[in-house]
């Protein structure tokens, strides 16, 4: 069984890594034909031994994987919204599938249409939506459960594409969302039922309710939305500050509904329900004590499990409770192999998706890690089950407490998620087993406790004991937190050294007495001395990120980086730096920005610069901001860009072209036309990198710099607007490339179209962010390389709509 698991889940992944769905008629071929041969005669013969019965066994297993993922992809994927019904209004009834997201300009939620009334609308039954808060119209006051009349504006899901970047488009279509939009706040609105019928809805009701009543117990006591989290699994509660925190100390996991939080209450059922059924005579003699114990374990952590949203975690610890229950009813041992075997399966089979998420990895990494430093090792095998997520009685409960099998379970999970935590986010705690000590007990055997006595009692003490001791433990997660070498932040390790890496933790691994183990460590040093080869002297590596309606260019020389803006500003606590320009620098091994040069006071290009700046150490910061600027504020070095200003880099040569030193005399000229424009040259090849300026200051450069503007790629000016490209413009730079930065269905209609056509009628290969995502760019004195992100890194999700350009 664990083969055939593994295996499984081998051909689950492959198939998310194709950039189109397969051919289902070479799936009988692939699946048949290792069944033919494991069930016919000719394997009785002694020329098959049993190594040609297990590769039969994992190419049908591995078959089998990959087209189950592929026919539950080609269900999903048939389920889409309408070309012609995007942006159009939809009036639809419908309920409020889950607990609403509160943010600061609104929340978002998921819905289920069940009725469309607009005539012959198309809308798929689940999907994504956002309120806006709107001073002319009353907030929609929903709730979770709630049958509501809307009026939708849909679109196809779409998300930026970024080089180790969120996929958005794999999310919507793993929570089967197929299509994303808002509420029309002048649209028809109206709730038509307090509580529609169905079980999950009522769940997701009450969650609301337990929600509520923390904040109305709490108020505003800084860990609310920790409990929230606890009791809940209402993550988005959260600070993000305080998010950061439990990041860096290692410790995030426990701020939600963990396998290990589940676990901790089953077992807390398990002991209870077993000491009670045996104070009764009768009870045991019709049904053993250890079995109806079982039964309260897993109907303890299946609803915990429901509360909290279900996610990749708590499924797998329902489902290893769950076979450990099972064993127990029909008298028979699973080995610790088949009990997570049937855990992998049960995530997998319903969910194939799940193999793209860091937390399917992390979880099941952690348990096959506890496995393997204590099963069937001397002293070893008691604690086991508890830790991931079984239940085996008091001996287990007292063995838990074992000190010295405590910590050997801290350093193997300190060790053993090194090359998944560096694979996954480029970041390894170093405080994490210390936070761990102390934040495990505290969290879990009486924060949570407390939470959850507090959601289901009619009673504010727990909550404030809870309160309390989150408190306590928080104080010493931030000193934590504060220290200068928290966190190691690197590059992206390759994934051969990830493999080599996690053949060095099991090795390290091993049992006592088991000669140089300390080998281990030189296999785990690639993932950190192997960094990205950085650009030739000479040579300048450019990437133009997708960041919706905005704009972000990163340039790499040999030694140096600059940021060239940093585009939007989200919503709340997420922006461009914290969700796609960090994590992607970081990757790329750019831990230090020697310049930032944010363009005009425009959010679209200055939105993520403070989660920048926060996040790595910039040399320089150059911009036409005002002085009053709260991102100039938090900045040293401060430079003014304007045209004359020029520098080398590593043989790379930067000029600024534009705005004139006298533009910031004039109070008339507006923050689009004093933007910096930036010429990058490599011998005879050009980038211009023209921001948002406008039709006058391109007449300027016309006048002042006639001879710099050729150039082999530019940057089109703002967005594609109609009140930038100039056809003398066009005609002066007349570039190979033409790169146009816009939002997917922005509400700007960036670009125009008649934009868009004298950039074509230039000779110009046009290309789109909203459409080719990332654009990668490699320069030197003789050679100019471009690429498209959609297509080098393509998946068979990724929205392939053509965008219509704007009027």
């Amino acid at each position: 069984m664990v083969l055939f698991t593994v295996y499984f889940t081998l051909g689950v992944w492959l198939l998310q890594q194709q950039p189109v769905l397969p051919d289902f008629l070479w799936a009988g071929l692939l699946i048949g034909l290792p069944i033919i041969l494991v069930s016919s005669r000719i394997l009785r013969c002694n020329r098959f031994n049993r190594l040609v019965y297990i590769l039969l066994i994992a190419v049908f297993a591995c078959g089998l994987g990959f087209y189950h993922a592929a026919w539950q992809a080609d269900q999903r994927l048939g389920i889409r919204l309408p070309d012609e019904w995007q942006g159009r209004d939809i009036e639809v009834v419908g309920v409020v599938a889950e607990l609403p997201r509160n943010h600061e300009n609104g929340m978002r939620f998921s819905f289920d249409v069940e009725k469309i009334l607009t005539p012959q609308a198309s809308v798929p039954r689940h999907v994504y939506l956002g309120t806006y808060f709107d001073k002319q119209a009353k907030p929609l006051g929903l709730r979770a459960g709630e049958r509501w009349q809307l009026t939708l504006r849909l679109k196809q899901p779409h998300g930026s594409s970024n080089p180790h970047g969120f996929d958005f488009e794999r999310w919507a279509l793993e929570n089967n969302l197929r299509a994303v939009g808002y509420v029309h706040n002048k649209g028809n609105n109206f709730r038509l039922d307090a509580l529609a019928g169905g079980l999950f809805y009522r769940i997701e009701s009450w969650r609301e309710t337990v929600r509520d009543k923390f904040n109305a117990t709490l108020g505003s006591a800084p860990y609310t939305g920790v409990l929230s989290a606890l009791a809940i699994g209402d993550q988005s509660s959260i600070p993000a500050a305080q998010w950061q925190v439990f990041t860096r100390t290692g410790v995030n996991h426990l701020m939600s509904i963990s396998g290990l939080h589940i676990t901790m209450l089953a077992s807390f059922g398990f002991a209870f329900t077993y000491w009670l059924w045996r104070r009764s005579t009768w009870l045991t003699l019709r049904l053993p004590a250890r079995k109806a114990a079982a039964l309260a374990a897993l109907l303890v952590a299946l609803g915990y499990a429901l509360l909290s949203g279900f996610a990749v975690p708590a499924q797998r610890t329902v489902y290893m409770v769950g076979a450990v229950a099972v064993a127990l009813w029909l008298n028979r041992n699973f080995s610790l192999g088949q009990i997570l075997s049937i855990a992998l399966l049960g995530v997998l089979i319903p969910d194939p998706w799940a193999v793209t998420s860091p937390g399917f990895w992390l979880s099941f990494g952690a348990v096959a890690i506890i496995l393997y430093v204590t099963a069937y090792r001397i002293g070893g095998s008691q604690q086991l089950l508890l830790v991931s997520g079984g239940i085996s009685g008091q001996r287990l409960w007292r063995s838990l407490w074992m000190l010295d099998e405590y910590i050997t379970v801290q350093w193997a999970m300190t060790i053993g998620l090194i090359p998944l935590l560096l694979a996954l986010f480029q970041q390894v705690s170093l405080v994490s087993p210390l936070a761990n000590a102390f934040a495990i007990p505290l969290v879990s055997l009486v924060v949570v406790p407390l939470a959850m006595l507090g959601a289901v009692l009619p009673l504010d003490m727990p909550l404030w004991l809870a309160h309390i001791v989150m408190d306590w433990t928080a104080v010493l997660l931030e000193w934590l937190s504060a220290l200068p070498q928290a966190v190691l932040a690197q590059h992206a390790p390759p994934a051969w050294s990830i493999a080599v890496g996690m053949l060095g933790v099991l090795w390290l691994l091993l049992p006592r007495g088991f000669p140089a183990r300390w080998l281990g460590f030189l296999l785990m040093l690639p993932m950190f001395l192997n960094t990205p080869e950085p650009p030739a002297h000479g040579t300048l590596r450019l990437i133009i990120f997708d960041v919706g309606q905005g704009l972000s260019v990163a340039a790499q020389t040999r030694q140096h980086a600059l940021l060239y803006d940093t585009g939007p500003d989200f919503s709340g606590d997420a922006d461009s730096g914290n969700r796609i320009l960090v994590p992607s620098l970081r990757a790329m091994g750019i831990a230090q920005l020697d310049g930032l040069m944010l363009t005009h006071d425009d959010t679209d290009h200055t939105g993520g610069a403070l989660s920048v700046m926060q996040a790595m150490p910039v040399g320089w910061l150059s911009s036409s901001l005002p002085p009053q600027s709260p991102i100039l504020l938090q900045a040293a070095n401060l430079r003014r860009c304007s045209d004359g200003q020029s520098w080398d880099w590593d043989g790379v040569h930067f000029e600024l072209l534009h705005p004139s030193p006298d533009s910031y005399a004039q109070e008339k000229t507006s923050k689009n036309n004093r933007g910096c424009v930036l010429r990058i040259s490599a011998g005879d090849q050009h980038i211009l990198l023209a921001t948002d300026i406008e039709k006058d200051s391109e007449q300027r450069l016309l006048r002042e710099h006639a001879g710099k503007l050729p150039a082999t790629l530019l940057v089109v000016p703002h967005h594609g607007s109609k009140t930038s490209s100039v056809q003398p413009f066009v005609d002066a730079v007349h570039p190979r490339y033409a790169v146009f930065t816009a939002g997917y269905r922005n509400r700007f209609g960036h670009p125009k179209e008649e934009v868009v056509e004298r950039y074509r009628a230039a000779g110009s290969e046009l290309l789109r962010s909203d459409e080719d995502g990332a654009i990668l760019v490699e320069m030197d004195e003789r050679h100019f390389t471009v690429e498209r992100y959609r297509n080098i890194h393509a998946r068979y999700w990724h929205h392939s709509g053509v965008v219509k350009v704007g009027k």
